[in-house]
């Protein structure tokens, strides 16, 4: 019984296989973070639309300055 490894296929890419699962990874979380990102945007437009509008100050607010001589 031979147990040496001469007979087996040499894998010259194994280092290959683990860049492109890192690379696969990091496309996914990409990925997610473009959809959180995309969903913070539609919330934030639509709760902005949905807020009434800002009250509008009186027109004479900073028309009178005080001058003390």
């Amino acid at each position: 019984m031979n147990i040496s490894g001469n007979n087996l296929p040499v894998m010259s890419g194994a280092g290959q296989s683990g860049e492109v699962y890192s690379a696969n990874l990091a496309k996914k979380q990409q990925q997610a973070e473009g959809k959180a990102a995309l969903a913070l945007i539609e919330a934030a437009g639509s709760s902005a639309a949905a807020q009434s509008p800002a009250q509008s100050t009186t027109a004479s607010l900073g028309n009178n300055i005080n001058v003390y001589v």
